[in-house]
């Protein structure tokens, strides 16, 4: 019988913390839970926000003139895209014939200091899929990070289904999701930081974490009737400890800071299976893309539930980058140029 093919598979969200600021570690960590991934038929695996080398959760507890080491570590620890540790993964990728979406520090040639919180989706064939960067960094990571560029705002289509990605919170940006829903997202990939500190603890008043993360994943799940696999960093005893660097003050925000969450939401807003926050560990969870269907039959906001003669969005997917060249001519090809040009000007002579 024919038709479409809705496929179920398993997915694994890696809740786990990197060699902090290590990028070789890190990178060889990251292949070693691609192929424990593998190994117990996960078919996607998702890295946490930024997970290659670190999230800077140093500039949340200290004031920028103490961070400065921490920022040298980090912009000496980045990726590039592409890049040989990339490629490292995407080998691993290719030979266990999975997919990856990995969170990264992105560095680049054209500076030493210029980072970008950015995420590749690599295909089970080793081939980069999309590269994002995040659109805009929130709060006090405007101290690490540049603003990313609509480039990455697609949607993939794979044997897995239609892939999107979007990392931490840009999954409050309403305009940025609906341009994932509007490319026909099935599987959407958020991403989040271990620990996001805003207060100190002792004021009761700090931000929760864990809280926003579902509110923002279920309300995504549910309007765009999308599975969505939430994947949140893991602060290990070597994080913390690097990251109070001996003030206990430090220590002591760190401990009683919001955590991260990892879980996986169906098309209908609800939790599927475990969540994962106090542990580190790899959550597997089964997922059937024909429960999209239904409730798309029942409310469509980009089909059947919408006015798009009201509305309309227009998305920039250009990609900024520093500096454009024009071609190069040496002078006497300028000369050649430049006296073409002319002789077409000319008026043509009638032969008599």
């Amino acid at each position: 019988m024919g038709g479409t093919v809705y496929p179920t598979y398993k997915i694994a969200a890696a809740h786990v913390a990197p060699a902090f600021l290590d990028l070789e570690a890190s990178v060889d960590k990251t292949c070693a839970i691609i192929e424990e991934a593998a190994r117990h038929g996960a078919q996607l695996v998702a890295f946490p926000e930024t997970y290659i080398p670190a999230f800077p959760a140093w500039c949340s507890v200290r004031a920028p003139i103490y961070n400065h080491e921490f920022f040298r570590r980090l912009a000496a620890n980045t990726m590039l895209v592409p890049g040989p540790e990339l490629a490292r993964i995407a080998a691993t990728t290719r030979r266990c014939g999975v997919f990856v979406s990995l969170g990264l520090n992105e560095g680049t040639k054209a500076s030493v200091g210029c980072i970008w919180n950015a995420n590749v989706l690599i295909g089970d064939d080793g081939a980069i899929l999309n590269h994002h960067r995040k659109l805009v960094p929130t709060f006090y990571e405007k101290l690490v990070w540049a603003n990313g560029d609509g480039a990455g705002l697609r949607v993939c289509e794979t044997r897995l289904g239609r892939i999107g990605v979007l990392i931490c919170g840009e999954n409050t940006n309403p305009l940025a999701r609906y341009t994932l829903m509007a490319q026909g997202e099935q599987v959407h990939i958020s991403t989040y930081p271990p620990v996001w500190p805003t207060r100190d603890p002792k004021s009761g008043r700090n931000y929760n974490l864990a809280n926003a993360i579902r509110i923002r994943a279920g309300a995504h799940s549910f309007e765009a009737k999308v599975f969505n696999v939430v994947v949140s960093g893991f602060m290990d005893a070597k994080m913390h400890e690097a990251l109070a660097d001996g003030d206990p003050e430090v220590a002591r925000i760190l401990e009683a800071s919001p955590r991260g969450v990892s879980m996986v939401i169906g098309p209908t807003g609800e939790v599927i299976g475990d969540t994962l926050s106090d542990s580190e560990g790899i959550l597997y969870t089964e997922i059937d893309l024909a429960d999209c269907v239904e409730p798309k039959q029942i409310h469509d906001v980009v089909g059947y539930y919408n006015r798009f003669d009201i509305f309309k969005l227009t998305v920039n997917r250009a990609a900024n980058r520093p500096i454009s060249f024009e071609p190069v001519i040496d002078a006497d090809r300028e000369r050649e140029v430049k006296s073409e040009l002319e002789g077409e000007k000319e008026e043509p002579q009638i032969q008599r």
